[in-house]
């Protein structure tokens, strides 16, 4: 766990709307293309052509709707099944390695129960697979070898990047990690008793004042305890913390106690907290505590990435 060096504050979160998927007057993630994507579902024929962000940076809810459908993902505003992250991310790589390429989908969002039954068919699916929170895709692009795209995200330090070889390549919006046939760790305990979980934000850059999501991921074990109060932290150059804020996020789900219980994926998603309204300008990350470990090799805390938060 980090030392914060000057004392906590803290604050009782309100209740709070849906985040807004609206301008900032700048990218919302460090890794984001032009707004526009050709994406079709090799699964069930659904396709998006055109753009689905314009150059203020808004996002336009039917193109979105769309690419939901392309995804097999479930559309609803309150729970995000699909992240925004994972479309700017598709959308940067299609504008580095060949601009206007169609992307075709051959696995896109997983429900928990739907990933189990792939993985007790044999199937090569990760216990902690991303595709359940809408954060992977596995595609081919047209015109752009699989290997091109494998190497290109490597080279990133950024994402999760997969490849067996064959037609299709892995790509997610999770800690930056590579595999192929021989280290992928699918069918070992690399995931077991919540080893891999994190937290992370739906967006990369906010303003003060506005509302994040956040959300729990790579979860493998439930119940979860998780301490009520999370830390916001300021990051220095050098790596340490400066100042930090304790507060109290508005969970999807009410539980009450010093220690509540959460028992799924969508129990763990949907954690909304208002950010202050003069929070300087630099970049962040936010600190969650787990409390009722039942798991030994679970980690005591995580933090999300860092995201910046812009001048105002």
């Amino acid at each position: 766990m980090k030392h914060f060096l000057t004392l906590a504050v803290v604050i009782t979160a309100l209740s709070l709307t849906v985040v807004p998927v609206a301008a900032t007057d700048a990218p919302r993630f460090f890794h984001s293309g032009d707004g526009k994507l050709s994406l079709i579902s090799e699964k069930n024929g659904r396709a998006f052509e055109g753009a689905y962000r314009n150059a203020a940076g808004d996002y336009d809810e039917s193109a979105l709707r769309a690419i939901y459908r392309v995804f097999d993902a479930p559309y609803d505003g309150a729970f995000p099944k699909l992240s925004l992250r994972l479309i700017a991310f598709l959308d940067f790589l299609e504008d580095r390695l060949r601009p206007g390429a169609r992307m075709t989908i051959t696995s896109g969002y997983r429900s928990p129960a739907y990933n189990t039954g792939v993985r007790n068919r044999g199937g090569l699916a990760a216990k902690a697979s991303l595709h359940q929170y809408g954060m992977a895709a596995d595609f081919v692009m047209d015109g752009v070898p699989s290997e091109r795209v494998w190497d290109t995200v490597k080279s990133l330090g950024f994402g999760g990047a997969g490849y067996y070889h064959g037609r299709t390549v892995h790509v997610d919006v999770g800690p930056a990690r590579s595999w192929d046939e021989k280290t992928s760790g699918v069918g070992t305990d690399i995931s077991d008793d919540n080893k891999l979980i994190g937290l992370v934000t739906d967006f990369d850059v906010y303003r003060p004042g506005e509302t994040m999501t956040l959300q729990f991921i790579r979860m493998t074990a439930f119940p979860i305890g998780v301490m009520p109060f999370f830390t916001l932290g300021r990051k220095m150059n050098d790596g340490a913390v400066a100042e930090a804020i304790t507060f109290a996020p508005t969970f999807a789900e009410k539980k009450e106690g010093d220690c509540p219980q959460f028992d799924d994926i969508d129990q763990m998603a949907a954690i909304q907290w208002q950010l202050p309204t003069d929070l300087s300008p630099g970049q962040y990350e936010i600190h969650a505590r787990f409390c009722g470990r039942d798991w030994e090799s679970m980690p005591l805390e995580v933090a999300t990435p860092g995201f910046e938060v812009a001048a105002p």
